[in-house]
């Protein structure tokens, strides 16, 4: 099973922005830290998920368990639906990338847990 970690930062709303992804499970351990487009936190969220399924479908079409404190991205994959139109498209990538996989699912954790991902996506707003 892969164990993916996603987390999206922005300064300001919208302002300098970065994703952080950590990848751990079925002798992987990947950090990605990046840089994105100014933009809001949310949509560094979806796009940190989005990039974080990217990489995972690199390395398994088993079982990938997602986890992120964003509640917003997290109910909108389980409902399979978002509001706003710019994170429709996000989602659809999102879920496209998800039935790839035998088994996927995502869960919402707490900060506390979510300490590599955060690491990751600030150190990107610093570049």
């Amino acid at each position: 099973m892969i164990e993916l970690y996603v987390d999206g930062a922005s300064a300001g709303n919208p302002g300098k922005s970065g994703i952080g992804i950590y990848i751990k499970g079925e002798g992987h351990a990947l950090k990605i830290s990046e840089p994105i487009d100014p933009t809001n936190n949310h949509t560094a969220e979806f796009l940190a998920l989005l990039r974080g399924m990217e990489e995972a479908a690199k390395l398994t079409t088993g079982i990938v368990s997602a986890r992120s404190d964003s509640k917003i991205v997290v109910t909108a994959v389980e409902n399979q639906f978002v509001k706003n139109e710019l994170h429709k498209g996000y989602l659809a990538q999102v879920l496209k990338i998800a039935e790839t996989f035998d088994y996927f699912f995502i869960k919402w954790i707490p900060d506390s847990e979510n300490r590599a991902a955060d690491e990751l996506a600030r150190q990107a707003i610093q570049r």
